[in-house]
């Protein structure tokens, strides 16, 4: 049995450097077209070979989303890209379009392909079909049951991809005209809204100006905003039926929300493969990702569908930390962590420190200098560097995040 992958987001190449960080064994990302979040599609041809040459020196895979619903117009753009992918060296490139299967196979027959979660591959025949066209990998759609996954990896030899955490949609794993409808931005050409995401509240027809509760805060409803997933109690369940790779959403999340679920699950899934008869979900792991901003948590489909179990999301979020910096490095002479601000903080106020390793301090604010030395109450600017008293040099690329109390 191989040990499955972390596979993380990389919206960015900040985000990337920090995935690698805290523990991915691959990352994936989009380039300026022809994924699906237009949002992160940040990486263009200079910075995407940056991107492959750094990972690939810590021995982390790439995996470059292709996944949109090419049109005409894409067929014709789409052949200098996938050639330039190719030399790149990437890994592998996610498509859901047979079409762009096809153009990949023809034009760069030794780049691996994994079929996206867009094609929504619910079954064992549909697999099998991929895997005759020259796909290597599966990205299952999110609506699967453990159940259906072991059949399915018995059924084929295609590596099989399951999403772990973050992000559902209320449509069909992802295919959806909501945006396009209600904004003109088309998800399916990477450009959703997130419609479902929005505050609606309910009126009848012959009573205008009427809005009525439909389980609802003080700040509206949640009717279509589904819960975030979280599988952390099944990994092993994954692992002995069959996924070779367990995906985290979240291109368009902070760098905070990529080191400390990357690092959760990167925890986790160790834990699992030194001492599987044992593995328990720890206490500090679910504390963790609490930390991140979520929709409260769900297990998904993977226990199967079972109408009326699953209760309304009651919020739109939930973000009880803030993240407000980042750990850029540490003067000897000073004893003082250099930090650059990402949120603001004061002095007087206590924060908490994500590290790449297995550790959080928390740390008390009783100084704050600017890079002349002189004493300030909060960072002024936007990204200013300030130093902090700390007795002690930190990893490269710790965070430093708050607890709100709400």
């Amino acid at each position: 049995m191989v040990k499955p992958e972390i596979l993380a987001p990389a919206g960015s190449p900040e985000k990337l450097v920090y995935a690698i960080a805290y523990g991915a064994d691959a990352v994936y990302l989009g380039g300026t077209d022809f994924g699906l979040r237009a949002a992160a599609a940040t990486f263009d041809q200079t910075s995407m070979a940056r991107a492959v040459e750094y990972a690939h020196s810590y021995g982390v895979r790439v995996y470059v989303a292709l996944n949109v619903l090419a049109h005409n117009r894409d067929l014709e753009a789409l052949p200098p890209y996938i050639h330039e992918l190719n030399r790149l060296g990437v890994d592998a490139v996610i498509v859901s379009d047979p079409g762009v299967v096809t153009l990949v196979r023809e034009l760069a027959p030794e780049l691996k392909i994994h079929i996206s979660t867009q094609a929504n591959t619910t079954n064992w025949s549909t697999a099998r079909l991929w895997e005759t066209l020259g796909a290597k990998r599966i990205v299952l759609a999110r609506e699967l049951s453990l159940e259906e996954i072991k059949t399915l990896h018995s059924r084929t030899g295609v590596e099989l991809e399951a999403f772990v955490h973050g992000a559902m949609c209320v449509s069909y794993s992802g295919r959806c005209l909501l945006s396009n409808y209600m904004t003109g931005r088309d998800a399916n050409q990477g450009d959703c809204a997130q419609s479902c995401r929005w505050k609606y509240r309910l009126v009848e027809e012959k009573r205008p100006g009427e809005y009525f509760p439909v389980m609802e805060d003080e700040r509206g409803t949640y009717i279509l905003s589904s819960r975030d997933l979280c599988l952390l109690e099944y990994l092993p369940a994954l692992v002995k039926a069959g996924v070779t790779s367990f995906k985290i959403e979240g291109r368009v999340k902070s760098i905070h929300y990529v080191a400390t679920i990357t690092r959760v699950y990167r925890q986790a899934l160790d834990t699992y493969w030194n001492d599987p008869e044992n593995y328990r979900v720890r206490t500090e792991w679910l504390e963790e990702i609490s930390k991140v901003s979520n929709r409260e948590y769900t297990t998904g489909f993977i226990t199967g569908i079972r109408p009326g179990e699953t209760p309304p999301v009651f919020s739109i979020y939930r973000r009880p930390y803030t993240f407000v910096g980042v750990v850029l490095g540490y003067d000897e002479h000073r004893g003082m962590l250099l930090v650059e601000q990402r949120n603001r903080f004061m002095r007087g106020e206590t924060l908490e420190i994500l590290t790449p390793g297995r550790e959080v301090f928390t740390m008390d604010i009783t100084e704050i200098l600017d890079v002349e030395g002189r004493p300030q109450e909060a960072a002024p600017h936007p990204r200013q560097s300030v130093y902090l008293p700390w007795p002690r040099p930190l990893p490269k690329r710790s965070l430093l995040r708050r607890a709100e109390h709400v």
